[in-house]
């Protein structure tokens, strides 16, 4: 556990949300999520998903992973990706004492729910500039069409 010299609170409600940061941080709880639909806060990596006409978006923002180690699977309706994220501090014969620390580090598993109308047939990943962009087409069934008025 470390304390970080930059923002040490001094007044007594300070010191008790650092107690309960800490607490949460030792029992692996970091919150309460915002709403139905959210994720406790400090999840990661964070996603965004949305659809267009066409297909769903999954947009995971996991900065100097290696696509290598990212496992993509969909299965019965469930996106699920998982990998791990280096803690990307140096392996040196000192210990590197630490002082604050943002950045998550360490396996992780997300998964979403699609709707029926995806097609698991069509899916394509890429990543780039730290991006992961999973895109899932919708069936052609399902795509909204234009009817012409006569």
């Amino acid at each position: 556990m470390y304390v970080s010299l930059l923002n040490r609170p001094n007044n007594l409600f300070g010191q008790f949300e650092l107690l309960r940061r800490e607490l949460d941080e030792v029992f692996g709880a970091t919150g309460l999520p915002s709403s139905i639909r959210s994720v406790t806060p400090g999840t990661m990596p964070a996603i965004n998903v949305g659809r267009t006409p066409t297909s769903v978006e999954v947009y995971v923002f996991v900065p100097g992973l290696d696509t290598s180690k990212v496992d993509v699977t969909l299965d019965r309706g469930v996106l699920r990706i998982a990998g791990e994220r280096p803690s990307g501090i140096p392996e040196a014969e000192a210990p590197v004492q630490i002082y604050a620390r943002e950045r998550g580090a360490g396996s992780f598993t997300r998964t979403v729910s699609l709707p029926d109308d995806v097609d698991p047939t069509q899916v394509t990943a890429n990543y780039r500039d730290g991006v992961l962009q999973i895109s899932i087409a919708r069936r052609e069934s399902a795509q909204p069409k234009r009817i012409t008025v006569q």
